[in-house]
């Protein structure tokens, strides 16, 4: 490792922090009870009551769990279909200038429930695949979407912890829309506009083809609407890309600042509102904790991958290949890396990557060493709660904090507490089942698909490594990622299971969150005493990554054993 790869790492810290706790400030008051947009921006208020009434809701009127639940159900299944139907329909619709064919049935399934449950998931390459209207009117506004769904609910959940002996959690539409308009789409606006300035294209003119440095050849470059959609699908965690390989494309990467950039737009809105949290329930000290829960979480990840992959393998060195860090020259295992970021960069992403729930990559997971491969792998498994998504992130990151001070009532002899409210047998419950869920799904799954013939099918890798790779296609879809060890194929088999575990793996955790919210909503506070344990302090970190490590760190054990550890001792 080099002095100037960490120096990067800490700027990079030191800037999310920075940019993080004022953004999170600002949320607060947008999803507070006196929000009022006012001075030039005041017309906007015009457009918010058009849009209450457009949805026919009365923004005064708030939901209980189970009506908030059912109107984000009844909306995405709404969205998903609009989303199926555009894909579908693309070879007949105009911005079509590449004469994009119409999605295949099981592949616009997959992709319309990976879009609208915030993972983007994608069995096919962006820039051959789909049209700009698709991308444009399909993607890209779910982008806005799913994101804006997350946001509204962890809003929801925030505001049942809050209050006390209350019955309802807020109105849907009013968080979906003030997520929109006044967070998600003014951030996109700034970034966008960066994105750019460094020479990301932002255009409707079709693919252009140019004639190689060589002479001899015709190659053909896929340009379009591409800075506004990486914009957005960094700042809401959605991951995927416009193109193919993603932000390691120079069309989508190009440069060392754009590289920063989209690298801080994964994490900057799931740690904005680990402090939106805070100020939300008078408790800034328990959640700079939290916040400090998660970052060691996700130095430990980088302090496992940069050095596995600085490191790189035997078989590297038997080749005869130069892994010699050196002036100009990374080091280490640099396949399907690109060589202008270098180990440092491509670490960070991919830590921050498979931390936030967004899946988007500047680098190849498949070729990185065992145990650097095994970090994104575990990462995901632990439910996506080191930040996560957005949104849900930290609403998955509450059933962990309820089992930690569950175990620490436990050990003390007394009833567990909460921000001053009593943790009881229902919150257990279902932190449990948020908690629990996914991980339980996610081995399930790779099971059938590594047993049976139809779930072989998708294997492009035989042996341990072949089994990494199915077991992350399942860790990533169920926990709405995204990303994926390259060589996963789509059948028929592997589209329609990986639409139920996308489904099931965002929808089950988020009631589970609204009904916790609702929970202890209903709650009365009671005062702290001597035997309350804190959870403003550094013990409640250490207890709590421990739960996180115990809770679902042991559940993937067993199955790394038969994935990447295997494959490490092999070489």
């Amino acid at each position: 490792m080099s002095g100037q790869g960490i120096a990067q790492i800490l700027v990079y810290a030191v800037v999310l922090v920075a940019l993080g706790y004022p953004l999170g400030v600002y949320m607060a008051r947008v999803y507070g009870d006196r929000f009022l947009v006012s001075g030039p921006f005041g017309w906007l208020r015009g457009t918010e009551r058009g849009f209450y009434r457009l949805v026919r809701t009365d923004a005064k009127k708030e939901q209980g769990w189970k009506s908030y639940g059912k109107t984000v159900l009844i909306f995405s299944v709404v969205v998903m279909g609009v989303l199926y139907g555009i894909q579908r329909l693309q070879g007949h619709l105009f911005l079509n200038p590449d004469h994009m064919k119409a999605v295949p049935p099981h592949l616009a399934l997959n992709t319309a429930a990976s879009f609208i449950t915030n993972t983007n998931w994608q069995y096919y390459g962006g820039e051959y695949t789909m049209s700009y209207l698709t991308q444009m009117a399909g993607l890209a506004v779910q982008n806005f979407v799913s994101a804006a769904v997350g946001m509204a609910v962890l809003a929801a959940v925030v505001r049942g912890i809050a209050r006390r002996s209350m019955g309802t959690l807020g109105n849907f539409w009013v968080d979906l829309y003030r997520s929109l308009f006044y967070i998600l789409l003014p951030l996109c606006l700034i970034v966008s506009a960066i994105l750019i300035w460094q020479g990301v294209p932002q255009t409707f003119h079709a693919h252009a083809t140019v004639t190689t440095l060589q002479g001899a050849h015709q190659q053909t470059i896929a340009r379009g609407p591409v800075a506004s959609q990486i914009a957005m699908k960094q700042l809401g965690t959605n991951g995927g890309g416009y193109y193919n390989s993603n932000s390691g494309v120079p069309f989508e990467n190009p440069t060392g600042l754009s590289n920063f950039l989209e690298m801080l737009a994964l994490l900057l809105i799931p740690a904005g509102q680990v402090f939106m949290f805070g100020k939300m329930v008078f408790a800034r000290r328990h959640a700079w904790m939290v916040f400090a829960a998660m970052f060691a979480v996700f130095a430990i990840g980088l302090a496992v991958n940069l050095p596995a992959e600085q490191h790189g393998s035997q078989v590297l060195r038997s080749s005869g290949v130069n892994i010699t860090q050196g002036h100009g020259q990374s080091g280490g295992n640099m396949a399907d890396k690109e060589i202008r970021f270098g180990q440092a960069a491509t670490a960070n992403w991919t830590v921050a990557t498979s931390d936030a729930s967004n899946g988007s990559v500047n680098g190849g997971f498949d070729a990185m060493t065992p145990a650097g491969g095994a970090v994104p792998l575990v990462n995901l498994f632990l439910g996506e709660v080191i930040f996560g998504g957005v949104g849900s992130g930290l609403y998955g990151m509450f059933f962990y904090i309820i089992i930690a001070v569950f175990i620490a009532g436990l050990m003390v002899g007394r009833t567990p507490e909460w921000l001053g409210k009593k943790i009881e047998a229902r919150e257990i419950k279902l932190a449990a089942l948020g908690a629990l869920f996914v991980p339980t799904m996610v081995l399930t799954m790779t099971a059938v698909a590594i047993v049976t013939k139809s779930g072989l099918a998708s294997i492009y890798n035989h042996g341990v490594h072949g089994f990494t790779e199915t077991l992350y296609a399942y860790d990533s879809q169920a926990n709405n990622n995204g990303s994926a060890f390259a060589g996963y194929g789509l059948t028929s088999f592997s589209g329609s299971f990986g639409t139920v575990a996308l489904l099931l793996g965002r929808f089950v955790p988020l009631l589970a969150a609204l009904a916790l919210g609702a929970s202890l909503a209903a709650k009365k506070t009671v005062p702290a005493s001597s035997g309350t344990f804190r959870t403003d302090g550094p013990t409640f970190v250490v207890l709590l990554v421990g739960v996180i490590a115990l809770t679902a760190g042991l559940m993937i054990l067993p199955a790394l054993t038969l994935g990447p550890i295997v494959e490490g001792l092999m070489h």
